[in-house]
């Protein structure tokens, strides 16, 4: 049954289109589900930022070595403070996370019983092998196309791929973190229905944080017209070949509301 999202608050509206755009236009809009999705999509947007800061940061650190290089050495102090600020970055994850957490803890402080479910989900059941084998073979090609041009024999290249090997560290720390919180997040449900959205929103939250949209960014913002043609080349291969194969699983892996019905019925 299709139902107005208008004259609502605006956690109840937020909530509301994120379940009608999946499908669960049947499942009773609680106080419970309304102050989750909207604490876990306004988290998400926060983790968005976060990772465009860290594009950001990268790309200034890179620039600001290509207009020093014409007229001096190449410094370690930039890439140190690249370093602070992945560790700040990742900190301020962790922080999201924790808010998370107490808004999970105040919802289900407030029902009056929760949904038996006694095992949580495995990384397979939130991810799949499929999302999951792309995201590891996106990040250790982007790996090698670093090691790569750290191998050339230019320093400007060589800069650059220091650059893109300490922001690509900063990025894979900060998604087996956010893995790892979402496996040892604990479930809160009042039903079956708030039981299916948890796993859906857990969903989500794994194939979002495996997404290999920065990790294929990172080396061309950092590297393309200074390094060698036959890197670029291959920089160029590994974006499409990876868009192709990210394509390909998306359309064949049963989306987030199918596996987290899947899950919840083999439980």
């Amino acid at each position: 049954m299709k139902r107005s999202i208008v004259r609502r608050p605006a956690a109840a509206r937020l909530a509301d289109a994120w379940l009608l755009r999946h499908g669960l236009g049947d499942t009773p809009l609680t106080p419970l589900l309304a102050a989750r999705v909207t604490v876990r999509l306004r988290a998400r947007a926060l983790g968005s930022v976060l990772l465009a800061v860290l594009i950001l940061g990268a790309s200034a650190v890179r620039a600001a070595d290509l207009v020093a290089g014409a007229s001096g050495p190449h410094r370690s102090t930039p890439v140190l403070v690249l370093g602070v600020l992945i560790v700040g970055l990742l900190l301020l994850r962790a922080l999201l996370d924790a808010w998370v957490r107490r808004a999970d803890r105040r919802a289900g402080a407030t029902l009056a019983r929760r949904a038996a479910h006694p095992i949580q989900p495995d990384w397979l059941e939130l991810l799949g092998r499929p999302y999951a084998l792309v995201a590891a073979g996106t990040f250790v090609t982007a790996l090698a196309l670093g090691a790569a041009a750290l191998a050339v024999g230019e320093e400007s290249v060589r800069y650059g791929a220091i650059v893109l090997l300490v922001a690509l560290a900063g990025v894979g720390v900060g998604t087996v973190l956010q893995l790892r919180e979402l496996l040892a997040r604990p479930i809160v449900a009042e039903d079956e229905d708030s039981l299916t959205a948890d796993f859906v929103l857990r969903i989500e939250d794994a194939r979002e944080s495996t997404s290999p949209a920065v990790v294929w960014s990172l080396p061309p913002i950092l590297l393309f017209g200074s390094a060698p043609s036959w890197w670029t080349a291959a920089a160029v291969g590994f974006v499409l070949l990876g868009l192709a194969a990210y394509v390909v699983v998306h359309a064949r892996t049963p989306g987030c509301v199918a596996m987290a019905r899947h899950v919840v019925a083999a439980r």
